[in-house]
């Protein structure tokens, strides 16, 4: 496999290198990362556009202090080139199952209550039950576990009914996101009036009394538009449909805005109170140990390695590996891919080498324009790119001088 090597500076006889150093950083560093290797990103370089690549880069320097500073750069940024966030939207849904909880406030009412998922209708799933836990007993700890874990699609579907679309869009308004649109589950085949119907919810403590009930909830939010039609066909019954595939009516959250909700449960601390989520030490400490260790890490719910590998939702850095590349480096982060889409919100921490730093991005893998074929590049265009990108921009903090120790 190819690996990338640290990058050298030539000292060139009368070059102030110290000016240099002081400017290194002032002059966005994303399109000279990719333009400075392509035996990696040539593909890409040729035609950023037909691969709809998004990349947001925030580097993180400490004062004496060891108190945070952000300069955040962005590569090919656009909020009206439309991506499927796919599976990142599970991140703002576990911070908000347990930023409701602490705002319910009712006595015994925690993330380890036994959550019963009930119908309401005939399309509504009942879960009473969590196979992958280590007692089989639903809870809201177990599902944020498994979105962070494997990002389980069924996980997500639970908190977003315990949510609910309204509430979903008025938690993310207020925090600064107000054109984060969330309004289905995942991997279900449901019609959109079915998608803003959520379904009643119970939970009991564990001498099965009944801490808190939630009725059957119907949105009745105003939510905006996706008119994106993208590609050139779509699969539908079998049969090839020979037009653009709409995402009209699907998920949109903006890379930069996921990259911030990171960012705000990484450092809440240099976050403005009304843009945090509303979460106790404990929480962020539980969502943090969650967002890095591997499944193997895991005993509750307990995962098979041999397929939920070490790296198997760490896509930058790592791509498809199923060795971890850099096992001196700890990642935080959300992974998605769907429709062709691919991407990853991390914050990335050396401290062996005293390096941390945040990168997000995404990469559409349809190269033919043809959305439901199953003929995605994830493989061979999108985990390699993964991968490649992030070594990249690790090996540009390794280089980069004049940062303080980190102290954790």
């Amino acid at each position: 496999m190819k690996h990338l090597f640290l990058l050298i500076l030539l000292i060139v006889p009368g070059l102030n290198t110290t000016s240099f150093a002081q400017n290194f950083d002032a002059i966005n560093p994303i399109p000279s990362i990719l333009q400075n290797h392509p035996e990696f990103f040539k593909r890409i370089n040729n035609n950023p556009d037909s691969f709809r690549v998004q990349i947001v880069y925030t580097q993180i320097n400490r004062n004496k202090e060891n108190k945070p500073s952000f300069k955040e750069f962005s590569y090919r940024v656009n909020k009206q080139e439309y991506f499927y966030p796919a599976s990142t939207v599970k991140m703002p849904i576990a911070f908000l199952a347990l930023e409701k909880i602490n705002e319910l406030a009712i006595p015994g009412l925690t993330m380890n209550s036994i959550m019963i998922t009930d119908s309401a209708s005939e399309a509504q799933d009942v879960v009473y039950n969590q196979p992958n836990a280590m007692d089989g007993i639903p809870t809201i700890a177990n599902y944020i576990k498994q979105i962070f874990l494997v990002s389980d699609n069924d996980a997500f579907n639970r908190l977003y009914e315990f949510l609910g679309p309204d509430y979903i869009q008025q938690k993310l308004k207020s925090k600064g996101y107000p054109d984060a649109i969330i309004r289905h589950r995942l991997q279900v085949n449901k019609t959109l009036e079915q998608q803003l119907r959520t379904n009643p919810v119970k939970f009991y403590d564990t001498s099965g009394n009944l801490i808190y009930e939630q009725p059957a909830q119907t949105s009745k939010g105003q939510f905006a538009a996706t008119p994106f039609e993208l590609g050139k066909g779509y699969m539908k019954g079998g049969k090839l449909v020979e037009s653009p595939f709409s995402f009209l009516n699907k998920n949109r959250v903006y890379l930069q805005d996921l990259h911030h909700m990171l960012q705000s449960v990484i450092f809440p601390e240099r976050t403005k109170k009304k843009n945090r989520f509303r979460l106790t030490e404990k929480d962020y400490a539980f969502v943090k140990k969650y967002m890095q260790i591997y499944p193997g890490e895991s005993d509750s719910p307990a995962y098979d390695t041999s397929y939920y590998y070490d790296t198997y939702c760490k896509f930058l850095l790592q791509g498809s590996e199923r060795k971890t590349l850099f096992p001196q480096v700890k990642m935080y982060n959300k992974v998605g891919d769907a429709y062709g889409f691919l991407l990853d919100v991390a914050y990335i921490v050396d401290e062996k080498n005293q390096v941390e730093f945040m990168l997000s991005a995404v990469i559409s893998c349809n190269t033919d324009g043809v959305f439901n074929d199953d003929k995605y590049e994830y493989d061979s265009l999108g985990f390699p790119f993964m991968r490649d990108l992030g070594i990249a921009v690790y090996n540009h903090e390794l280089m980069r001088k004049g940062k303080l120790p980190i102290i954790k």
